[in-house]
């Protein structure tokens, strides 16, 4: 198992309060070291994540808020 796997698993996941108790169609994030973000799917956190450096996280937070990202963002999915 290589360390960012072994990061990911050990990471503390967080999900918006707008996702209500159910945690249904949402996304969980992990800080990571080095400033680094892991997003996943809440539905099936054991799955792939997608870990983001601190440009990208802010550049990706930034298109959210700026309603730039309607659906479709496209990623590189890493570690487990």
């Amino acid at each position: 198992m290589d360390e960012l796997t072994r990061e990911l698993q050990a990471a503390r996941w967080y999900r918006s309060t707008w996702s209500g108790p159910d945690g249904g169609n949402c996304v969980e994030v992990a800080e990571l070291s080095g400033g680094r973000r892991g997003v996943r799917d809440s539905k099936e956190p054991g799955r792939r994540a997608l870990v983001m450096p601190p440009a990208e996280w802010t550049a990706f937070v930034r298109s959210l808020k700026d309603g730039r990202m309607r659906s479709g963002f496209r990623g590189t999915a890493t570690g487990r």
